[in-house]
Order: C-alpha cells, then sequence, then structure tokens
C-alpha cells in the first residue's frame, strides 16, 4: 500500500517497571478508536538482547531495508540520499559513529546520553581528525555530518552486526559489542582510542569547562544498501516517546503519549473513518503490533466493538 499513511510509534511501553505504572489508567480513547476500525497484523516479537530494536526493526522494512539483526543499512541510506554514497569505494558498507562518554566503573562501563555533551562543531571536526588516522588503517573512513554524529565507510561495515544507540543508552556497552571475529578491529579501535583521548588537550579543555570527556564512540545502522533499493514510503516515525523513556521520566512519557493520542493518533483515526488507508505500529523493547486497513467481514466487525482488547494487555506484548 504505497499510499498508507504509516505512524511508527518507538518507545511505545518499555521494560521498566515504571512503564507499567505509567501504563495504568493511561487514557488514550483515539488510539482505542484507531484500532477498533483496522485489522491486526502478525505481531514482531524477538529478544530483548537483539541489536535492532522493534522499532528499527519495523522502519527497515518500511524502507526496503530489511530487518537482519544489526544490520539495517541506516547510515548507507542517509549517506545515499544526502549525496554522501559517492565519498565511498564500491563495495563499501556504511555506519554512523557516534562520539561519546563512557563512565567506566569497575563492575560496568555505561554509555552517557551523547546529546548531554554539548558538542560545537569546531570540537567535533578536531575529534574527527585526530580520530580518522586510526580508523583509515582498518579500512575506514570517517566523514563529518553533524557534531553528534559522523558516518564511516568501508569494507568491514558490510559484515559486522551492530547495536543500536537505543540499545546501548544508559547501559552496560560490554553486552552490546559486536561479537563476530570480522569486529576485532573495531573492538581494538574502542580501546585505542579510550588511550588516545585520556591524556588529550582536548579532553583536558572539556573538563576544564566543566564538561564530560569525550573518551569512546559507537558504530550503529551498519551495512550496504540492498540493490536495487525497493520505492518506499517512509512512516512517521513518532520522537516524543523516546527521551521520556530512556530518562525514565514517566511522568513526562505519559503526558507525551496523551499529546500523540489527541493529535496524530487522531488524525489517523479520522483517515481511517473517512476509508483512507492508514496503518499503526506500535514498538516496544521487545516487540512490535500493527494495524492496518483491510477490507473485513460482519464477524470481524462485531468482534471489534465487543471484544476490545485492552490498553494493557497491548502492552504486555511490546
Amino acid at each position: 500500500m504505497s499510499d498508507t499513511t504509516h505512524l511508527l510509534v518507538p518507545w511505545a511501553a518499555t521494560s521498566s517497571p515504571g512503564s507499567d505504572q505509567a501504563w495504568q489508567g493511561l487514557a488514550l480513547p483515539q488510539l482505542e478508536r484507531l484500532i477498533r476500525q483496522l485489522t491486526p497484523l502478525a505481531p514482531d516479537v524477538q529478544e530483548e538482547a537483539c541489536f535492532s530494536p522493534p522499532h528499527e526493526r519495523a522502519l527497515g522494512r518500511a524502507l526496503g531495508l530489511g530487518d537482519a539483526d544489526g544490520r539495517i543499512a541506516f547510515a548507507a541510506l542517509h549517506a545515499e540520499q544526502t549525496g554522501l554514497a559517492h565519498a565511498a569505494k564500491p563495495g563499501d558498507g556504511w555506519a554512523f559513529v557516534t562520539p561519546c562518554h563512557w563512565q567506566v566503573r569497575t563492575d560496568h562501563v555505561t554509555l552517557s546520553d551523547p546529546q548531554a555533551l554539548d558538542l560545537g562543531e569546531e570540537e567535533s571536526r578536531a575529534l574527527l581528525a585526530l580520530m580518522a588516522p586510526w580508523f583509515a588503517e582498518d579500512g575506514m573512513a570517517l566523514h563529518y555530518e553533524q557534531p553528534g554524529r559522523w558516518l564511516t565507510s568501508g569494507p568491514l561495515l558490510t559484515q559486522v552486526a551492530t547495536a543500536s544507540l537505543d540499545r546501548v543508552l544508559q547501559r552496560d556497552v560490554r553486552a552490546w559489542l559486536p561479537p563476530e571475529a570480522a569486529a576485532v578491529p573495531l573492538r581494538r579501535l574502542h580501546s585505542e582510542m579510550q588511550m588516545l583521548l585520556y591524556t588529550h588537550a582536548l579532553t583536558d579543555a572539556r573538563e576544564a569547562r566543566g564538561l564530560a570527556p569525550i573518551n569512546a564512540f559507537w558504530v550503529h545502522g551498519s551495512g550496504a544498501l540492498p540493490a536495487p533499493l525497493p520505492a518506499s514510503e517512509p512512516p512517521q516515525v513518532v520522537e516524543s516517546l523516546r527521551g521520556p523513556a530512556l530518562r525514565e521520566d514517566w511522568a513526562t512519557w505519559r503526558s507525551a503519549w496523551q499529546a500523540l493520542d489527541a493529535g496524530p493518533v487522531a488524525e489517523l483515526a479520522a483517515r481511517a473513518a473517512k476509508g483512507q488507508p492508514v496503518q499503526i505500529t506500535l514498538c516496544g523493547e521487545r516487540g512490535a503490533l500493527s494495524w492496518r486497513s483491510a477490507p473485513r467481514s460482519l464477524g470481524q466487525k462485531i468482534s471489534s466493538i465487543f471484544g476490545r482488547q485492552r490498553l494493557s494487555q497491548l502492552r504486555e506484548q511490546l
């Protein structure tokens, strides 16, 4: 359905106990109204330890990139769309590189939220220039895109699965490092960059300003584009639940859900009521549930009225 309006909702629920409490008594009348009008699709439920969270798997399928775990080529697609693809060699893969701060403790190494680093363009470009020769030794070229995110290209990036940044934020990075033998250069680069940046003047300057040092990076969105890439209409991806969910700010997350219900979800329900083709996909940390416009029998219509699925039941599947 190329003309289908598709609303993709990441972080609709999480595995945190706080999310359970936030769901209790949460009224989302427009979502319930919308679901009653649509036909459920087969759910996508995987282990929470998968490198690619449900919303990235759903987005990958919608964009024609597939949903192979840790190998959804978002960076390669971005390079193609922004004209950077010509900078790579034939056969190269792509990945995003996010400069970040690892908080190292005796029993775990936590990746702090990169958005809190206050990284400016001049400083980011200086970091990239410092790190680029080390990446080049392993056949990877670094390309500047924005202060908080670069791209890298090279043959290695067609081979390794990389964990989504959303998977590793505020968690122990060691569980999310690429495990394949082909990823040995990446794991070595992590160690080398920590040693390089530990005593560098850029680190001293940040600490003098009271900022956390940039002492690491995270590679994600790796892979190569399928050829040919199928034409597809990107879904409307909701971003408002992500920040509160990652911060575990459940009051704000709950308010964001209510605003989403009164806005984009209500608009989608109105489209569905007019007979326009629509789809909604709700994503948690384990699974994704989708509903789409499709012809329904009289029995299905009656069932949707009298057999309404409770929101708490939906949350348990996400």
